[in-house]
This record gives structure tokens, C-alpha cells and sequence, in this order.
């Protein structure tokens, strides 16, 4: 079903609108931890809950998501997911313990995971593909934009204490939009279906997730339950799920059954490379800007406002780079991709001199190896899918794209839980803030010298054509 005319560009407008305040969502928070530390009294382990806990349910719901659109109607999913996330901003907004809180992100996550699938989705059905590289272009600069405005304004919010809420406006201002959102749904958004919908795998979504939660549970809440028994016997319950989920789509694959995820697609050197390239790199800008925005506001002073410019330099070297890596990726793919890598590991060292070399951090000395990081990222993101997608047939192009979004999604939940274990682990040991950072930060340039071995053993193909980005 493709439409005509204004309709599709007033639809778009409602999609990416609702595709901003997930992406806002995702970086807002960093910078209003301290204040709801202070608030809630929430523990370390809260705190990494309340990053970690959204992207882990959106990621384990993302698969699930496109297909239930495509199953159930796209408009129909997209109004279910917005209104959920909604309220659940609603809730977090009003939160009065950690624990309450985390419930609430969790729920959040599963709602993005339903609502944001759906973006790309509605823009396939409804422009024709030689129509769609303009859209996308724009949802690249509306990824960029939130990017940019997600630290701003929660440091705006925190600092200025709006309406004298305090962190709680950074949810809160989900809520007209996402009224705004479900109404301009239902008054423009036509309803789509695929022609051929997949059924959703559901024992292999509990199976993949059930493993990844395995993972990542004993390594947020072990260290301050002292490493009990049960974070070696989940740390061994891991390996055993993900190796069940690979018995179980086998078993599917041999009954011509729908897989969550083609596993012969692992065959191919390029995809598995890619893959790894996705989890430690998300794993290393993750980790690295949650355990930053920590300490230069709980171990320096910084106010949250301070926090967010700070970040301020990493989106837009990250905006630059994303320009100059899409004209460049037919050329140099892989190299953009292990370089930006690289970068990303040397911002995170050059940081480690500034915060932990035993002077007070300023904003200003900040800026170099923000925007060396920030520049690593625009690097990535851009060509990864592009390379990657390149040697893949184009019958599993949707499958592996969506693969690849789940693999950045659960990169980043496993970033902050190993980056935020060592780094709170350090300071309960008796370090200060600023030696945590320092020992956490050499974690993210692991993970970054990591993605970009990796990124070298991608295949330096030409893309037939530019492959869409995901949108969230």
C-alpha cells in the first residue's frame, strides 16, 4: 500500500514525532541520575536498572514488535505501543522508590519496543523505495536532533527545576507529547499489514532474553549482594538458554517454521563480525556516558545542566561525522567502521587523563575528548548496516537488519551493566569517583579496540545500495 500526496507526509510527521521522544528518552536520563539518587534514595544497582532495564525490555521486544505490526495492523500496534510508553511516563514521572521506578522503565522499554518497529514499517508501505531515501534522511537528522536535546533538556529540567519537579519533568514531558502523538494517529496514519505476516516466535524470544537476563542480572545486583551463590548459578544458566534458543530455531528451521533469528546468517564471516562490532561498541558509548555523567556530577559538582554539555560536543561531532561517513561508505565501509571504533577508544582514554589525572575536570576540557568519541560514533553507525546488510541475500535483509537493531540494544543493557559493576565496584573499594571513572573507563576502551578489530574483518564490499537505517 503506497499513499500520495500530503497525507503520507502528515503521517510521517506523527511517526517521527513519536520516534523523537523515544530517542529523547533514551538520552535524557543519563544526566538526572544523581538527582534521582538523591531523591528515591536509589541504590547503584538502581540506577543501573534504570538505563540498562529500558534498553534491555525494548530490545527483547523490538522482533516481536514488527511482527505483531505486521500481524495485528501497523497504525493499530503504533497507537497501542505510544499510549502505553505514555503512561508508563506518566507513572515514572511520579515514582516514590527506586524499585518503583525501575518497574516503570522496564514497562516503558516494552512499549517503545512496540511502538518504535512500527516507524519504519508504515514509511515501507507507504512510500515506494525509491521514495524512501529522502524520509530516511530526515529520520536521521530527527536521530541526530534528539541526540542533541535529550542531555540538554534534562539538564535543562534538573537545574532549572521546572515547574518544580525536578528529574520527574524529564518523564513528564512525555505525556502531551505522546497525547499528541496517539490523536494525530488516529486522525492520520492509515492502517497497514503485510501481506505475508510471520507468526510471533514467542519460546524463542523467552529463550534469547531469558539468556541475555541471565547475563546481566548477576553482573548489576551481584556486587552488592556480596556474589552469592545464585550470580554463578545464573552465570552459568546463561550459556545454557542461548545455546536452547539455538536448539529451538534449528528445530524450526527444519519444520519451515519463521525464525526470530536466521542462524545461518552466522555462517557468514561479515554478518558475525558485524554483529560483534554492534554489542562492544554500543556496550563502550553506553557504559562510558552513563559512568561519566555519574561522576563529573556526584564526584565533581558539575550540575545536571553542566552534565548535559558535556555531552554536548560528543552529538554533534556524532551529527558531523554521520554526514561525511554516508557519502564515504561505498568506498571505505569497513575502514569508517574499525576507525570510528578506534576513535570512540581514544576519546574514552583521553578522558580518563582528564578526569582522573588529578585535577578537577572542567567543561571545557571536556570538549576534545567528547567530540573524539562523539566523531567514533557518527563514524559507526552510519556505514555498520550498510556493510554488513552489503553480503546478506535479500530475503534475510529485514531479518538481519532487525537482528543487528536487537544486538544494539542488548550491547548497551551489557555495557552498563559490566562498565557501571566495575566502575561502582572501584569506588566501594575505596576510590573516589574520579580513580572509579579512571579504572571503568579503560573497560569502555577495551570495548572499543574490541568493535574496531572486528570492524577490520567486515568484508570491504560495495553496497548495491544504500540499506535504510533503523529508526530508534
Amino acid at each position: 500500500m503506497e499513499g500520495t500526496g500530503r497525507g503520507r507526509t502528515a503521517a510521517v510527521v506523527v511517526l517521527l514525532l513519536a520516534s523523537f521522544m523515544d530517542l529523547m528518552d533514551s538520552t535524557i536520563v543519563n544526566v538526572a541520575l544523581p538527582s534521582i539518587e538523591h531523591s528515591l534514595h536509589t541504590t547503584a544497582a538502581q540506577l543501573e536498572w534504570v538505563v540498562s532495564g529500558y534498553v534491555l525490555t525494548f530490545a527483547a521486544m523490538l522482533v516481536a514488535g514488527g511482527r505483531l505490526g505486521d500481524m495485528l495492523g501497523r497504525r493499530t500496534v503504533f497507537i497501542a505501543g505510544t499510549a502505553g510508553f505514555t503512561l508508563a511516563s506518566l507513572w515514572a514521572g511520579v515514582a516514590g522508590s527506586g524499585t518503583e521506578l525501575v518497574v516503570v522503565r522496564l514497562a516503558q522499554g516494552l512499549f517503545a519496543g512496540a511502538m518504535v518497529p512500527q516507524v519504519l514499517g508504515t514509511v515501507q508501505a507507504l512510500y515506494a523505495p525509491k521514495e524512501r531515501a529522502g524520509v530516511y534522511g530526515i529520520a536521521g537528522a530527527v536521530t541526530g536532533l534528539a541526540a542533541v536535546a535529550g542531555p540538554l533538556l534534562g539538564g535543562a529540567f534538573v537545574s532549572g527545576d521546572v515547574l518544580g519537579l525536578g528529574w520527574r519533568a524529564i518523564f513528564l514531558v512525555n505525556v502531551p507529547v505522546g497525547v499528541l502523538v496517539v490523536a494525530g494517529a488516529l486522525a492520520l496514519i492509515p492502517q497497514t499489514k503485510s501481506d505475508h505476516p510471520l507468526s510471533p516466535d514467542v519460546l524463542g524470544t523467552v529463550l534469547a532474553v531469558g539468556g541475555v537476563v541471565a547475563l546481566v542480572y548477576p553482573l548489576i545486583e551481584g556486587r552488592q549482594a556480596g556474589w552469592p551463590w545464585w550470580t554463578a548459578a545464573l552465570f552459568v544458566l546463561a550459556p545454557v538458554l542461548l545455546a536452547a534458543f539455538v536448539v529451538h530455531e534449528r528445530g524450526r528451521a527444519r519444520r519451515g517454521r519463521a525464525l526470530l533469528l536466521p542462524l545461518r546468517l552466522f555462517t557468514d564471516r561479515g554478518f558475525s563480525a558485524g554483529l560483534i562490532v554492534q554489542l562492544s561498541f554500543q556496550a563502550s558509548v553506553i557504559g562510558f556516558l552513563f559512568v561519566l555523567s555519574i561522576t563529573v556530577q556526584s564526584g565533581f559538582g558539575f550540575s545536571a545542566w553542566e552534565a548535559g554539555l558535556v555531552v554536548l560536543p560528543f552529538s554533534i561531532a556524532a551529527a558531523m561525522t554521520s554526514g561525511a561517513a554516508a557519502a564515504l561508505v561505498a568506498k571505505a565501509g569497513r575502514t569508517l567502521v574499525g576507525a570510528g571504533a578506534l576513535l570512540q577508544a581514544v576519546g574514552a582514554g583521553w578522558s580518563i587523563a582528564v578526569v582522573a589525572g588529578g585535577s578537577d575536570p572542567t567543561v571545557a576540557g571536556l570538549i576534545g575528548p567528547m567530540a573524539v568519541a562523539g566523531a567514533g560514533l557518527g563514524l559507526v553507525l552510519v556505514p555498520l548496516t550498510d556493510v554488513v546488510l552489503a553480503a546478506v541475500p535479500v530475503g534475510d535483509a529485514g531479518s538481519a537488519s532487525g537482528t543487528l537493531s536487537t544486538f544494539q540494544q542488548a550491547g548497551g543493557a551489557l555495557g552498563i551493566a559490566i562498565v557501571g559493576t566495575v566502575f561502582f565496584d572501584s569506588a566501594a573499594s575505596g576510590r573516589d569517583l574520579g580513580g572509579a571513572f579512571g579504572v571503568a573507563a579503560w573497560v569502555v576502551v577495551a570495548l572499543g579496540l574490541l568493535a574496531a578489530l572486528a570492524g577490520f574483518l567486515l568484508p570491504h564490499v560495495r553496497p548495491a545500495a544504500p540499506a535504510p537505517s533503523a529508526v530508534g
